[in-house]
């Protein structure tokens, strides 16, 4: 239980510092770990993303920095494709469902050491109306959020991650919210989907062990660490640390699956 505790706690340090690696590295801690394999991993790591970034999005509401609308909004269209991820992870063989989720941290990894790229001229579709404060729901604007909402679902579902290495790249790119309104956005948005895919999980038979609940609840706590640590630290570092992070564990998960 000792380990469990401490995976927990990093992984929910890791959400709370970037608002998206929680997911990332919740699965690989739960399988090179606790030795769980791919299929009973994903519902343990996705309650356990869930519950942590649901304490990270109420500090956010406490701030009012949350685009609750939004968030919502993504949610109900990633709930949509939530059970297609689902049957998609049952479907396909375990070594493939690694392969992917692998290719995908070390993409992330590469993509998060690059500086990130000046924002372009033209106005993003998301945008924030000038005289409200708050976004303006155009026809392009809101095609993006159920976009991203959509393909955050899909992979939430099948490979038990919240979403938050799509989310937050993709409303730096479309929308023009600050850093912290997207970090916070996005913890409300994991929350939803996650807790959301994790119901759907549960009421098909799926039960969590001793060691999953404990992972969960340590989660939480590092969760509310993480949100008290990330103002002291330089955003350059963590995002530094994170993708070596990633990148490390990315490429245990295919040796263990290949040559083990």
């Amino acid at each position: 239980m000792t380990l469990a505790i401490i995976l927990g706690l990093l992984t929910g340090l890791s959400l709370g510092l970037t608002g998206a690696g929680g997911g990332i590295l919740a699965v690989p801690a739960l399988m090179l770990g606790l030795g769980y394999d791919m299929t009973s991993a994903a519902p343990v790591a996705l309650l356990a993303v869930g519950a942590a970034a649901l304490v990270g999005a109420l500090d956010g509401l406490h701030k009012h920095i949350v685009r609750y609308r939004a968030a919502v909004f993504m949610a109900l269209m990633g709930a949509l494709m939530t059970s297609a991820g689902i049957r998609i992870s049952h479907a396909l063989p375990e070594q493939l469902l690694v392969t992917v989720f692998a290719i995908i941290m070390l993409w992330i990894a590469s993509k998060m050491l690059r500086r990130p790229a000046e924002r372009a001229q033209s106005l993003p579709p998301c945008r924030l109306n000038p005289d409200t404060g708050r976004l303006s729901w155009t026809g392009a604007g809101t095609a993006t959020l159920a976009g991203i909402g959509a393909v955050a679902g899909l992979f939430s579902g099948m490979l038990g991650v919240g979403g938050g290495f799509l989310i937050v790249p993709a409303l730096k790119r479309f929308s023009n919210l600050g850093m912290h309104s997207i970090v916070a956005t996005s913890l409300m948005l994991i929350a939803l989907i996650s807790l959301s895919a994790s119901a759907i999980s549960l009421a098909h038979g799926t039960l969590i062990p001793a060691s999953g609940w404990v992972f969960v609840g340590a989660a939480m706590a590092g969760m509310a660490l993480g949100r008290q640590v990330a103002p002291h630290i330089a955003p350059e570092r963590l995002q530094q640390g994170f993708s070596v992070l990633t990148a490390v564990v990315a490429v245990i998960m295919l040796a263990r699956s290949y040559l083990l």
